[in-house]
C-alpha cells in the first residue's frame, strides 16, 4: 500500500459531524434531493504532492455521496501519479489514468472540473488553461503567485461563468458570514481593528518546509524543466524541487502559505476588498540557510472605510515559525469586540466596557477540505454560492503579495485603485507634514 494513501481520520472529520451534517446537510436523503446530484461529475487531480493527499481522502470520503468519477491524476514526477493512482484504486475510485502533462487532461471531453495541488507559481495559468478548455476549478491557494495572475483569473471567470474555488476550507465555516451578519447588524459598533496570526515551532535543525528532500539526484522520470514552467529557468535543485516553498520564483512563504487563511476570514467577516496600504516586515532569523523568504514574518493592512462597518479599519497578521504561543483572534469595535475560537470554534461579542459576553454563535461546519469540496460540487450542480470564490482570492492574495514586496521593498506600499495596480505609499499619499529625523 502507497503512503499516498493517507487518509483524512475518521476522528477527523466526525469531530463535528453533527454540526457538519445539519449545515451541510450531508446526509443520503438530502443528497437524493439535490437537483442533479445523480449526474456524474468527473474529476482530474494536478500535482501529486503532501497536500494533494487530503484531496485524495477528501474525494474518496465524497465519491459516493457527491456521484464522483476520478479519471485521471497528472505530475511531472511520474513515480508520484502513479502512486495515487494505485491509492485512488486501492480506494475504490477505479483506476484513473496517469499524464504528466495536464493539457492532455484537459483534451479530455469526459472532465468536468481539474482540482490543482501544484506549487503556487503554476495556479495562474492551470486556472485560465483550464476555463479555456470549458473546465471547473478547485484550486489550492493561493489562487495565483502575482496580482495580475489573479485579475486575469476573476476576469476570465466572470466571462466563462464557470466555477473557480479557492482552496481555503476555513471558507466553509459558516462562522465568518455569521461575523460578517453581527457585525453589519452593528453589534461591534465601528469596526477600527482586527488582529490574528499564524505561529508555529519547527524544530530548530530542520526549519520551516525543510526536511523534505527525497533524493539529491534528479529522478529519471521527472520533467524538472516542465515543472519550472513560467518560473526562471535553472540547473535541477533538489531543495527547490521538494522545499520549494521557501523561495520567490515558486511561492511567498509564510504570507501566502499561511496568512492566506488567515486574511481570508477577516476579510470575509469585515467586507472588505483591497488593501489601502500594507507594510511586512520580518526577516530570516532563525534558520539562515540558503531561504529567501522570511521565517519570521508580520504584515500590517490599512483599509479604507465600508459602509456600515468601518471608518477604516487596521488589520494585523503575526507570523512566526519559531514559536508556537498565539494571541487572540479578534475584531475590535468602539462598543465591543468579536472574539474567535474556544474549544468549539465560533464567537463572542464582548462588550467593550463591561466586559460581559453579549451573544456566542457555536459554528456550524468547519476548516473541512470535504466540505469545502462539497461546497464547489454543489456550485457546479446547482449554482450556489462559492465559499471562496476568485474575488476573495484576488482580494486577499493582492493583500499578502504587498505584504511580501513590501519586505523585498523595504517600503510601504498601496494599492492604486484607479490603476489596479500597487505603487509606493507616498506616491498615492505623500507626507503632509516634513519628514523628522531624530
Amino acid at each position: 500500500m502507497s503512503n499516498v494513501s493517507h487518509r483524512i481520520s475518521r476522528r477527523r472529520f466526525l469531530r463535528t459531524s453533527g454540526a457538519v451534517a445539519a449545515a451541510t446537510a450531508m446526509t443520503a436523503r438530502s443528497y437524493a434531493q439535490t437537483a442533479g446530484a445523480n449526474d456524474r461529475l468527473n474529476l482530474a487531480l494536478v500535482g501529486c504532492g503532501g497536500i494533494a493527499k487530503e484531496h485524495h481522502g477528501a474525494l474518496l470520503k465524497l465519491r459516493e455521496s457527491d456521484n464522483l468519477g476520478i479519471l485521471a491524476v497528472c505530475d511531472v514526477y511520474e513515480k508520484r501519479a502513479k502512486e495515487f493512482q494505485a491509492a485512488f484504486k486501492e480506494g475504490g475510485a477505479g483506476e484513473p489514468a496517469v499524464f504528466k502533462d495536464y493539457h492532455d487532461i484537459l483534451a479530455m471531453k469526459d472532465i468536468d472540473c481539474v482540482v490543482f495541488c501544484t506549487p503556487e507559481h503554476w495556479h495562474a495559468r492551470n486556472i485560465l488553461d483550464s476555463l479555456d478548455a470549458g473546465k471547473h476549478v478547485y484550486v489550492e491557494k493561493p489562487m495565483t503567485h502575482t496580482i495580475p495572475e489573479a485579475l486575469a483569473v476573476v476576469e476570465k471567470a466572470k466571462k466563462t461563468g464557470l466555477k473557480v474555488q479557492v482552496g481555503v476550507q476555513g471558507m466553509s465555516d459558516e462562522s465568518y458570514i455569521r461575523a460578517h451578519e453581527a457585525i453589519a447588524a452593528g453589534k461591534l459598533g465601528p469596526v477600527v481593528h482586527a488582529q490574528i496570526e499564524y505561529c508555529r515551532n519547527y524544530d530548530i535543525n530542520e526549519g520551516p518546509w525543510r526536511g523534505r528532500i527525497e533524493t539529491h539526484e534528479k529522478p529519471a522520470d521527472l520533467d524538472w524543466d516542465m515543472w519550472l514552467g513560467p518560473a526562471p529557468k535553472r540547473p535541477w535543485s533538489a531543495a527547490r524541487y521538494f522545499e520549494w516553498r521557501n523561495y520567490k520564483d515558486y511561492s511567498g512563504g509564510v504570507g501566502t502559505d499561511l496568512f492566506v487563511h488567515r486574511l481570508c476570514r477577516i476579510v470575509k467577516a469585515c467586507g472588505l476588498k483591497f488593501p489601502r496600504t500594507v507594510l511586512g516586515q520580518g526577516g530570516v532569523y532563525i534558520w539562515k540557510d540558503d531561504r529567501e523568504l522570511p521565517d519570521n514574518f508580520q504584515m500590517v493592512a490599512d483599509y479604507d472605510p465600508v459602509e456600515g462597518i468601518t471608518p477604516g479599519m487596521t488589520v494585523h497578521i503575526l507570523g512566526t515559525m519559531a514559536n508556537r504561543f498565539r494571541y487572540d483572534h479578534a475584531i475590535r469595535g468602539h462598543k465591543a469586540t468579536l472574539l474567535f475560537g474556544g474549544g468549539k470554534g465560533g464567537f463572542e461579542i464582548i462588550e467593550e466596557r463591561t466586559g460581559k459576553v453579549l451573544e456566542t454563535y457555536q459554528r456550524v461546519g468547519g476548516e473541512d477540505m470535504r466540505l469545502h469540496h462539497h461546497n464547489h460540487h454543489l456550485a457546479i450542480r446547482d449554482g450556489v454560492e462559492l465559499n471562496c470564490p476568485p474575488e476573495l482570492g484576488l482580494y486577499v492574495g493582492a493583500a499578502v503579495r504587498m505584504a511580501n514586496l513590501s519586505w523585498f521593498q523595504n517600503r510601504l506600499l498601496a494599492w492604486d485603485d484607479k490603476a489596479s495596480r500597487v505603487v509606493p505609499a507616498d506616491q498615492l499619499y505623500p507626507p503632509t507634514q516634513p519628514v523628522e529625523v531624530g
